[in-house]
């Protein structure tokens, strides 16, 4: 089904309900839209963080430590 289809029959669908019902189709409409745009900046700023280089220097930190340095083992 087409996006296009599916518009003019939701559209069909909501002339037919009653007000309360309609303005509840309507929230729930505003709420997964406000779901998705933040699902889309979440995954913009995701890749942004992964591309950039900052934390670079974290993926080849050195180990100071190692089990000889250890006094006691348990």
């Amino acid at each position: 089904m087409t996006k296009e289809t599916l518009i003019k029959k939701t559209v069909t669908v909501l002339s037919q309900l009653p007000k309360d019902r309609l303005k509840e189709v309507s929230d729930f409409a505003e709420y997964i839209l406000q779901k998705y745009d933040e699902e889309v900046l979440q995954n913009g700023m995701h890749k942004l963080v992964q591309e950039a280089d900052t934390f670079h220097f974290l993926e080849e930190e050195e180990e100071f430590y190692s089990p000889k340095d250890l006094k006691e083992k348990y």
